[in-house]
């Protein structure tokens, strides 16, 4: 509607002279000012109406077609109130003419009661109301048509937004229906396949991804929602229903995913590939599996009610290599341990180019990255999947993963925190495979080797420091230098005069030479050649013929062989000295052989006893022990690593002596902690706690009754010292042997050097000693802090 064309401000009084009116005048006056107020009134009211009509037609529906209507119906009101314009027009306007006529100035006067008012104060007073009534008038005309054009723009929004609300619901429920028809289809966990797990988990994050579309237009229909309620506009029941309706189901729709997705990764983890829910078959009733926080496993024995860290087919195979004890060479001591070991775990069928291969699949290319017992695991499966079809023979998977896993924890991680770096998984693995022994030093090489094919101080160290934990969880770290690897790195390095790096032929080369550190692994590849040897002799001593295994033929006389179980436990027979040269043979010999060794059994005819004394070259590079070396840096850092120099020296699975024998089955470690002085209240363990409760980590051993064995031991090696041979020079058959004691009389010289030897290994015993004894006083201080502590609690 237009706006109306009078202004009042032309209505505003102005100054004029009195004037006489006469009656006439003054009748006529009344006759056209009543008319013009009556329908300036008439017009009021109308508006009044008007405004209350359009007032009740509030609130604008809350759909479509409630709008729709609503829009029709305020239509034909604005067509009514347009329609009444002109008349109102004209109404104004004829009082814009009245007024001009008849102005008024003078302010309303109230009379004495009783007085009657002049003609000329009449006309005032009627051109006055004439005045108000066509202000508001006005007024009420503009207030009426603009809202009338407010309510028009209003409901269009209105309209419009209602057809976008409905619109966006009439899609979301499209998008929620299809939703909901996935999730309807989804198979229960239960019956699902292992291998389909990982598939089942990826299309459930692609859904929830999915679903994040359904989310936005939930979102847009709220919003508008809100925006509607914001101009007053409430939907209809219809729509708000809806409207719950859809909010609901999407709850339930985004609520659903997530628990659908935890359970499969539960039962992926529980079950799947990676899990560790398929080694549970690896042992029998009533042994049963479980598996601590931090992913390790411990075995539970219910008929006795006891738990421990090693399988209990492990168990076994370490009381079975107690029998080997007697053998007095701690190099064959340890490989033919390290065989049996070997052939637990089948790693004697698996190829180094496999292991490598798997390796790569893993992804295990850094050597310093950290393994969980998951990753191991997963590794370990894929090698002896891999074994299985390579070499077409039947592995007990479970078995064999779940026992290699408990030795690689052993040697690698006696603590059990479920760690362990890739260079120690490899160096474990390699050592054991079935490989020519330099494509294993070369391959091991390689893990600690730059970019240029060159390693430097630090990498070897680390190396070593792997490597020498095999012999050291068979309790034979002793005899082969100690834990300290420095000495053998200073011993490499001068492989390489003035080089700043080692390169591959310089490593080969010192290891050609057998280095004390390292010559387990050799004498384990020579222990596995002789398995299957067969020699067409008969032993001097036990009588056994063909000789299986190694064999040794004396350089001194003629015609003497001695077959393995003899010549390592030591037995001799009358005429046949330790002392006396002897060359090994874990190959049929040939006739060159043996023309070779009857010239120098020929020679050493002539030679005295004093000439053998004076000339012994062992066949290993011989290296300090741990408590001689001068830098011990690099040993202290990679022992923070893994377990302490306590744990070394108390370690159940260590025998000092090189015998490595009766606590096989304990399966239990030393705290690295000295402050752990809870555990220390429980100085007698000796396996993990019953199964009502299992700790990360076996508990310390480190009692006193511990340490007074361990001071025992000590002195069995001492006495010992005097009466174990020792391997010296490497031959092309096999190694030439010079015991340093026969048990019988001695010359001068060879009690000289024996003197010399025993004084340098009673050193290094009493030094050791002396550390256990510092422990031991350690440990009463501890003990003692801990009753004071005690006594101080309150009893009540």
């Amino acid at each position: 509607l237009p706006p109306p064309s009078i202004s009042l401000q032309a209505l505003d009084p102005v100054p004029t002279h009195h004037l006489c009116v006469d009656r006439v005048r003054l009748e006529a006056f009344s006759d056209n000012s009543g008319k013009l107020q009556l329908s300036l009134q008439e017009i009021v009211e109308w508006l009044t109406s008007k405004d209350e009509e359009l007032s009740q037609q509030l609130p604008i529906g809350g759909d479509v077609s409630a709008v729709q209507h609503q829009a029709e119906f305020h239509q034909a009101f604005v067509e009514d109130v347009k329609s009444r314009g002109p008349f109102i027009y004209s109404v104004l306007e004829s009082a814009q003419a009245f007024l001009a006529q008849h102005p008024f100035q003078e302010p309303e006067e109230s009379l004495p009661d009783g007085k009657e008012l002049s003609p000329r104060r009449r006309v005032l007073n009627v051109s006055r109301s004439v005045w108000k009534q066509a202000s508001v008038t006005s007024d009420l005309w503009e207030k009426l048509t603009a809202r009338c054009v407010d309510r028009h723009r209003h409901m269009e929004r209105t309209l419009e937004r209602l057809l976008q609300t409905q619109a966006a619901m009439e899609e979301l429920d499209v998008a929620l229906e299809q939703a909901e028809g996935v999730r309807d289809a989804w198979e229960p966990v239960g019956d699902l396949f292992i291998d389909a797990l990982q598939d089942h988990i990826d299309a459930t994050k692609l859904f929830k991804e999915e679903l994040s579309q359904v989310k936005e237009g939930m979102k847009h229909v709220n919003d508008l929602a809100h925006q509607l309620a914001i101009s007053d506009v409430h939907l209809s029941v219809d729509n708000a229903r809806a409207l719950e309706h859809l909010n609901s189901r999407w709850k339930l729709l985004q609520v659903r995913p997530g628990e659908r997705l935890k359970q499969l990764q539960d039962a992926h983890r529980d079950f799947g590939p990676g899990s560790q829910h398929f080694l549970c078959s690896s042992v029998q009733v009533p042994w049963e599996r479980a598996i601590s926080p931090n992913k390790v496993p411990y075995y539970i024995n219910h008929q006795a009610q006891t738990t421990c860290w090693d399988h209990p087919k492990m168990t076994e195979l370490y009381q079975a290599l107690a029998d080997l004890n007697n053998i007095k060479f701690s190099a064959y001591r340890t490989a033919m341990k390290l065989r049996r070991v070997q052939k637990a775990l089948r790693l004697d069928l698996v190829a180094l180019g496999s292991l490598a291969e798997v390796f790569r699949e893993q992804d295990l290319q850094q050597g310093e990255h950290v393994m969980d017992v998951v990753e191991v695991i997963h590794s370990l499966t894929a090698l002896y999947e891999r074994l299985e079809e390579e070499r077409a023979v039947a592995v007990n998977i479970p078995l064999c993963v779940d026992m290699c896993l408990n030795w690689l924890l052993n040697v690698y991680d006696s603590g059990r925190n479920g760690k362990m770096r890739v260079l120690s998984f490899k160096a474990g693995l390699v050592s054991l495979c079935k490989a020519d022994v330099k494509e294993k030093y070369k391959y091991l090489f390689r893990q600690v080797c730059g970019p240029g094919g060159q390693t430097d101080q630090r990498h070897l160290s680390l190396l070593l420091h792997e490597a020498i934990q095999v012999p050291r969880q068979l309790g034979e770290v002793a005899a082969f230098g100690g834990s300290n690897v420095e000495p053998s790195v200073q011993s490499c390095l001068r492989m390489a005069p003035g080089k700043p790096a080692i390169e591959v032929s310089h490593f080969l080369e010192w290891m050609s030479l057998e280095p004390q550190s390292m010559v387990w692994l050799p004498v384990l590849h020579r222990v596995a050649a002789a398995e299957s040897a067969k020699h067409q002799a008969k032993c001097y001593v036990c009588k056994q013929c063909p000789i299986k295994g190694f064999r040794y033929r004396s350089l001194k006389q003629f015609n003497v062989d001695i077959c393995q179980t003899c010549f390592l436990t030591g037995r001799t027979s009358k005429g046949n000295k330790l002392h006396y040269p002897i060359m090994e043979y874990y190959t049929p010999t040939t006739s060159g052989e043996k023309m070779r060794d009857f010239a120098k059994t020929l020679k050493n005819k002539f030679r005295s006893k004093q000439y053998f004394s004076k000339h012994p070259q062992r066949g290993y590079l011989p290296v300090q022990s741990v408590l001689e070396a001068e830098s011990a840096e690099t040993l202290a850092e990679m022992e923070n690593q893994t377990c302490s120099f306590f744990t070394d020296s108390l370690s159940p699975d260590e025998s000092l002596g090189g015998g490595g024998g009766g606590l096989w089955g304990c399966g239990c470690s030393c705290s690295t902690n000295p402050d752990a002085t809870l555990s220390l209240l429980c100085p007698s363990w000796s396996a993990p706690p019953g199964s009502s409760c299992l700790p990360l980590a076996p508990p310390p051993s480190g009692s006193p009754r511990v340490l007074q064995s361990e001071y025992r031991r000590l002195q069995w090696r001492h006495e010992e010292a005097a009466s174990v041979p020792m391997l010296t020079e490497a031959g092309e058959g096999g190694v030439l042997c010079s015991p340093t004691a026969d048990g019988g009389p001695q010359e001068d010289e060879e009690l000289l050097a024996e003197a010399r030897v025993l004084r340098q290994h009673k050193t290094r015993l009493e030094t050791r000693m002396q550390i256990l004894e510092d422990h031991n006083k350690q440990l009463d201080s501890q003990l003692r802090r801990l009753r004071e502590l005690l006594l101080q609690v309150d009893p009540e």
